[in-house]
């Protein structure tokens, strides 16, 4: 039996289905591997407060990474073991370039996103789905204008978040964005795209936990479904894609389980951690 210790897991597309739902057989699989003194660590581009309840509650999780690795902390302790952020100023030079087009944006400061009322109130605009529009409502704190929240508050951007009514419009915007020295752009579904810092991935972050928990890169494990994924399926002693997941993604990793709708994640533990089925 492989000797994984730590698992990640991309919560969106992966450990989540289409509803944004945690099944009965993913959280038994959890479950087990929790009961089992095994790490399970969502790893996600949201932040600590967007990962569902349901998952952050299970009795044993305590870690996490957050925005896209930014972040590594431990919930138990409210502790932050690594941060990799955005200076401030940059992050105003980026908003205000992205302000420029149609594109609604919110950066990610201490934990929260920040987001106005001509964003908030008009979420379906941007092409985010209901069962989306509840996670951001859940996760932002509106102030009259974000930019003139930056320049006045002068803290750390975890990430900046973008969120696309048009596809051509992504497309330019990302172009853009490619011209500008010292950050990182990603995606996690076809109609966004993310910002961090450089040194910010998934994949980043198992390592900074791992080595804060003297595990070793062969006993982890990790599953995902996006752009976002990359460094982490590569990271991993075990990379696994979900089968909904991009067709360079299922490439590039060890292994393909079936989709997020079909408790793909439970069938990759079952499969090479806990070896049996259900």
């Amino acid at each position: 039996m492989v000797d994984i210790r730590l698992i990640a897991l991309d919560l969106d597309g992966t450990l989540l289905d289409s509803q944004k739902r945690l099944s009965s057989r993913n959280r038994q699989a959890l479950t087990e591997c929790l009961e089992r003194g095994i790490h399970i660590v969502p790893t996600t581009g949201r932040t600590v407060s967007g990962i569902p309840s349901v998952v952050r509650e299970l009795p044993g999780v305590r870690y996490a990474i957050t925005t896209n690795g930014a972040v590594v902390e431990d919930m138990k302790e409210d502790l932050t073991l690594s941060e990799c952020t955005i200076p401030w100023e940059l992050a105003l030079k980026i908003l205000k370039i992205i302000d420029q087009y149609h594109v609604m944006y919110d950066p990610y400061i201490e934990r929260r996103g920040i987001t106005e009322p001509r964003f908030y109130e008009h979420l379906t605009e941007y092409g985010l789905r209901p069962e989306l529009q509840e996670v951001v409502r859940m996760t932002r704190d509106v102030y009259p204008n974000i930019i003139e929240f930056l320049e006045n508050c002068r803290k750390p951007v975890e990430k900046i978040n973008l969120f696309f009514p048009e596809i051509e419009e992504r497309t330019k915007v990302r172009k853009v964005l490619e011209e500008i020295d010292g950050i990182l752009i990603t995606s996690s579904m076809p109609t966004n795209l993310e910002i961090n810092a450089p040194g910010a991935t998934k994949g980043g972050g198992i390592r900074r936990l791992s080595e804060h928990l003297g595990l070793k890169r062969e006993q982890t494990m990790a599953m995902g479904d996006g752009e976002n994924d990359f460094s982490m399926i590569l990271e991993a002693g075990i990379g696994v894609a979900m089968k909904n997941g991009r067709p360079d993604l299922c490439k590039a990793a060890d292994y393909i389980t079936d989709t997020n709708d079909e408790d793909g994640v439970a069938s990759a533990i079952y499969r090479f951690v806990l070896e049996a089925e259900l």
